[in-house]
């Protein structure tokens, strides 16, 4: 799966890694240095010099929670009061991923905004570049409300440093997504010795377009300042020859993958939390728990002392709030001495009860942007594994030649792949899949923006309820949408990460598949 403008474009590396992974953890050649298909040994300059890295944990990424994946049912729970028939039902597979245990808040997206006012220091040629990085501080304006408070500290008053950033298109969430992940693999190169740490301080004097970017430093269009462990005899990496290498490859397991906007159903299902529904196993000899769903939740905590109709127990914290919501008409926060939700906007991230995966506010607080592309009826539309839909397959823009492959960011140029050159594939025949089967020329939808819909291919998911939204808005299984160059004081973001290797862990001792002793088939 690939997004826009070269989100996880260099899918090439993105495969190697998966495949190394997956290899190294399930084949034989993971305790051994030589290739059980040819007899050849890794890492050996007489032999090639084929350098195969050992397994090890899959690290999880800054700020990020591992969710076991599974099958789910996507969409409505409860009655569709809205009759908006945007949620239909549908059962889904989802695969292990990562995701943030918070939204990203106002720090963290200052920090951001440091960074690229620092870099992109030059005004003739980057205004438009640091005015389009901020966020929109005027969504909190209202003809008939005295807002203009948050309007002007909201987003930068230290006393709500930790409250979720608003304000932020979907666009300007994928870029902080792009910068998140060149800032993370920078640091990672850096603590390593591949990368001198006076990289930085070049970049922050006003780099412009020399600054790390993940895809170009992996094409080889970025060549920063070597480490001490880069040009050392010490270096664990080595080409043919057995020189030390100073470049580092996806496939050495040093870099993370990319962070990016959660898709719908990934989000939807991390909301749930369901593995704390799933009755699990005890014991030492216990193998894993019970392959079993009961008790649809309708919201993100568990139906503990509740069974969707009745109280049938009481739960520890049952009357309390479990998310910042609109409890009805004028009531944002309760009566003064007996609040509610003790927020009458939105509230600091990490407030209200985590869910089953640890993750906080994935009901209320603000709404949150997904990566899909929005349809009335995607679920049915969508793969039944790891359904998204929002694809643009594009490969590196070469027409200017090597060496000049990047843009005035530093991020390769990606273009659309040409429709000429798919014709002979089975899988898919069009690049530009945002409107494939709904919208598109084989279709018989069609959504005239602003006459008969306010639906186009600009249109993007919104996830989860927020401080304004009454509690059926609260069910993750409810979704609206928003166009990717707007914004809200009640829509925010959190990043996610595709993780590689067996489904049920990182841990080195889990395999993907199950493992049996081996033993000869009676003749």
């Amino acid at each position: 799966m690939q997004f826009l403008k070269g989100f996880t474009s260099a899918l090439c590396f993105i495969a190697a890694a998966g495949l190394i992974t997956s290899c190294s953890k399930g084949g034989s050649s993971s305790s051994s240095s030589k290739s059980s298909v040819t007899g050849w040994n890794y890492n050996d300059k007489t032999q090639g010099g084929f350098n195969v890295v050992k397994p090890k944990d899959i690290k999880t990424a800054p700020g990020l929670v591992f969710v076991q994946g599974g099958t789910f049912t996507m969409g409505q729970t409860q009655e569709d009061i809205m009759s908006d028939w945007n949620n239909i039902p549908k059962r889904v597979t989802v695969n292990s991923f990562f995701i943030d245990r918070t939204e990203v808040a106002n720090v963290h997206y200052r920090e951001y905004l440091n960074w690229v006012e620092n870099v992109f220091n030059d005004p003739q040629q980057y205004e438009k570049v640091v005015e389009g990085a901020k966020p929109d501080t005027l969504v909190w304006r209202s003809e008939l409300a005295y807002n203009e408070p948050y309007v002007e500290y909201y987003f930068r008053h230290p006393s709500y440093n930790y409250y979720p950033v608003v304000g932020v298109t979907w666009r300007q969430a994928h870029d902080f997504c792009v910068w998140r992940t060149d800032r993370v693999n920078e640091k990672e190169l850096i603590d390593k010795g591949y990368i001198n740490k006076n990289n930085v301080k070049t970049e922050f004097n006003g780099g412009g377009q020399e600054n790390f970017n993940t895809k170009s430093y992996l094409y080889g269009e970025y060549s920063p300042q070597p480490g001490k462990v880069a040009t050392s005899k010490s270096n664990p990496l080595k080409d043919a020859q057995g020189r030390p290498r100073r470049n580092v490859k996806f496939d050495d397991g040093i870099l993370f993958g990319d962070y990016r906007l959660p898709t719908e159903a990934e989000w939807e299902y991390a909301a749930y939390g369901t593995i704390a529904q799933n009755p699990q196993a005890k014991g030492k000899s216990a193998k894993r728990g019970e392959e079993l769903l009961a008790d649809k939740q309708m919201f993100p905590w568990k139906n503990e002392g509740y069974d969707n109709l009745r109280a049938t127990t009481h739960a520890s914290y049952q009357g309390a709030f479990l998310a910042n919501f609109k409890r009805g008409n004028g009531d944002n926060m309760g009566v003064a001495g007996g609040l509610n939700d003790n927020a009458a906007i939105p509230a600091e991230i990490t407030m209200y009860a985590p869910n089953g995966y640890g993750l906080f506010n994935m009901a209320g607080n603000v709404s949150e942007w997904v990566g899909d592309v929005y349809r009335p009826l995607s679920n049915l539309e969508t793969d039944d594994f790891n359904p998204y839909r929002g694809n643009k397959f594009q490969v590196v823009d070469k027409s200017k030649g090597q060496g000049n492959l990047r843009d005035s960011l530093g991020r390769l140029r990606m273009v659309l792949e040409s429709d000429s050159a798919l014709k002979k594939r089975r899988n898919y025949q069009h690049a530009y899949a945002l409107n494939y089967m709904d919208g598109d020329s084989l279709s018989t939808a069609s959504y005239g923006y602003g006459l008969t819909t306010l639906i186009s291919d600009k249109s993007r998911v919104i996830k989860g309820g927020s401080w304004n939204d009454r509690s059926y808005w609260l069910s993750p299984g409810t979704r609206r949408f928003l166009e990717e160059d707007q914004s809200s004081s009640t829509i925010g973001f959190r990043c996610a990460m595709t993780h590689f290797g067996a489904s049920e862990g990182t841990s080195m001792k889990i395999k993907s598949g199950n493992g049996f002793p081996t033993r000869k088939q009676k003749r």
